[in-house]
């Protein structure tokens, strides 16, 4: 007992002190993407042609970050004269129309539905449904619960079971075959409640976008309350997201 008490002192705190203080992501993260609208229309359509899931309206010149998996493709292809990646990890909207941008989002805390604030402000207990996604957007919530990040302590868990659950976070592309759990999962999650779609799979289809086997959007089966983009959204943006939209 005395050798725990011992290392636990001089390893100190591991704990993220986020959201009490701001936390910098390393260079090679892509976050927040920013358009420069000055930029040609011909360096535009050559990204858009790149851009391996059409996320790019070179006509317009945004990004639809529900597509998006973050490649970085367009950045290399303009050397960062029309796309560029920020290190900001707060991508996260309450409307998918949020998510076809030019760099600037809406004050995610302002679009909170504030009756999901008083109700779940305190406690909110979430289950996550895997519907047919790689594991990688999984993960990045899984690491959520470790010491570092310590979800637990803003109040938010996940649990095993749907009844016991205030909403549902949902990862993957839908496939056909997990249509009839998913929707077992949400009709026994007790009302009022909320849906989370978390990564580009479940914004949009992701990769797989245009097979008949997925759902193109989880926002098509139920109504979507939070939208978390990328592929696989950093742990960093799932916590800022879920922080800053129920808290």
């Amino acid at each position: 007992m005395l050798n725990i008490l011992k290392n636990r002192f001089e390893q100190g705190c591991r704990t993220s002190p986020y959201p009490k203080t701001p936390v910098q992501l390393p260079p090679r993260y892509r976050g927040r993407p920013e358009i420069n609208p000055n930029a040609p229309v011909d360096l535009a359509r050559r990204c858009a042609a790149a851009c391996p899931q059409d996320a790019i309206d070179a006509e317009n010149k945004t990004i639809d970050m529900g597509r998006c998996v973050f490649c970085g493709t367009c950045q290399r292809i303009s050397d960062g004269q029309f796309v560029t990646f920020t290190q900001d990890f707060a991508l996260s909207v309450s409307e998918k129309k949020h998510l076809i941008t030019r760099g600037t989002l809406p004050d995610l805390a302002r679009h909170a539905r504030q009756h999901f604030k008083k109700l779940f402000g305190r406690s909110l207990q979430l289950r996550q449904v895997s519907a047919a996604g790689c594991n990688a957007c999984e993960a990045d919530l899984n690491v959520l619960a470790t010491p570092f990040f310590d979800l637990a302590r803003f109040g938010i868990n996940f649990v095993a079971s749907p009844r016991h659950a205030d909403g549902i976070v949902v990862t993957g592309p839908v496939s056909r075959n997990m249509k009839t759990a998913l929707f077992q999962t949400y009709e026994a999650t007790p009302e009022p409640r909320v849906v989370i779609a978390v990564g580009s799979c479940a914004l949009s289809g992701g990769p797989f976008r245009g097979s008949p086997e997925i759902t193109e959007g989880l926002d098509k089966l139920l109504p979507v309350d939070l939208y978390i983009p990328g592929c696989p959204p950093h742990p960093m943006t799932n916590l800022h997201a879920l922080l800053t939209f129920f808290k």
